[in-house]
Parts: structure tokens; C-alpha cells; sequence
């Protein structure tokens, strides 16, 4: 037995004694407990295995919140970028759209100062029939029709005799 020094002494009486054991009782199974517990080798790996499964399982979790959160990431920039190519292709479309009316404009507006410049060079008479044609063309195609046939019956009979 141990003395309140540390060291082995009697007890002073038998309250103490019995106090002494009953301490040492108590040490004695906790030691006992502890030593149990180190030699359950299949409880510490059963504790460990499922310590190990709830790991994993977290991990899990965690990985496909992940993966999801990437995916929705990669969903809104391709959402985004589709976007973007749409709206870059409107616009390209539309200044396509107002440089072809723009070059339309262009040479609709030189025929037509051309056409005026032709119409006031021309000889008066020559432009006297141009001005009446306009006015009235089912006249004028009627007449082109007939000197275009014309010159197909020259050509017919040039042909038969052998000149060109």
C-alpha cells in the first residue's frame, strides 16, 4: 500500500484500509479497461472501418456537390457564350444588312445620274422617243419586238443565200 508520501506504508486503520483497496480497485479496472481496449483488435478495426465509412461519405457528398456546382459552371459560361456568339452574328448581320442597302442606294443613285447624263447628251429627237417611251413603253417593246424579228429574218435569209 502506498502512504500519503508516495511510498508503502500500513494503513492507520481499517476505514483506511478499506478505502486504500477500494482506490485501488477502481485504478486497477481502469487499467484493466484501458488494456482491453488496446487488445479488442477487431472492435478497434470495426471502430476504424466505420470511421473510414463516414469519411467516405462526406467525401462523397462533398465530390458531387462539386462535380454539380462544376457543371452548372460549365453551363452558364456555354449559355453565356452562346449568347454572345448569337449577338455578335445579329450584329454582324445587321451591318451586312446596312452596308448591302447603303451599296444599293450607291448604285441606284449613279444609274440614275447616268441614265440623266445619257438622256441630256442624247440628240433631241433621240431623247423626244426615250422620254415617250417611258411614258407609254408597251409601244416601244411592241417596236423592239418587231426590229429584233427583223433582224432575225435578215439573218434567216443571209443565211439561205450564203452571205453573212
Amino acid at each position: 500500500m502506498t502512504d500519503k508520501s508516495g511510498g508503502m506504508g500500513g494503513a492507520k486503520g481499517p476505514d483506511e484500509l478499506r478505502r486504500q483497496i477500494q482506490r485501488t480497485r477502481k485504478e486497477l479496472g481502469v487499467t484493466v479497461e484501458e488494456l482491453a481496449a488496446k487488445a479488442d483488435v477487431k472492435g478497434r478495426a470495426m471502430a476504424r472501418a466505420a470511421d473510414l465509412r463516414d469519411r467516405a461519405g462526406a467525401l462523397t457528398v462533398q465530390l458531387r456537390s462539386t462535380a454539380a456546382q462544376a457543371g452548372h459552371t460549365a453551363q452558364d459560361r456555354a449559355f453565356r457564350a452562346g449568347h454572345t456568339v448569337q449577338d455578335r452574328a445579329t450584329r454582324a448581320g445587321h451591318t451586312l444588312q446596312i452596308r448591302a442597302t447603303r451599296a444599293g442606294h450607291t448604285v441606284q443613285h449613279r444609274a440614275g445620274r447616268a441614265g440623266q447624263s445619257v438622256e441630256y447628251k442624247a440628240p433631241r429627237p433621240v431623247r423626244t422617243v426615250v422620254q415617250a417611251g417611258l411614258r407609254h413603253p408597251r409601244p416601244v417593246l411592241m417596236a423592239g419586238a418587231a426590229a429584233v424579228g427583223a433582224m432575225l429574218v435578215v439573218q434567216a435569209v443571209r443565211r439561205r443565200s450564203g452571205r453573212r
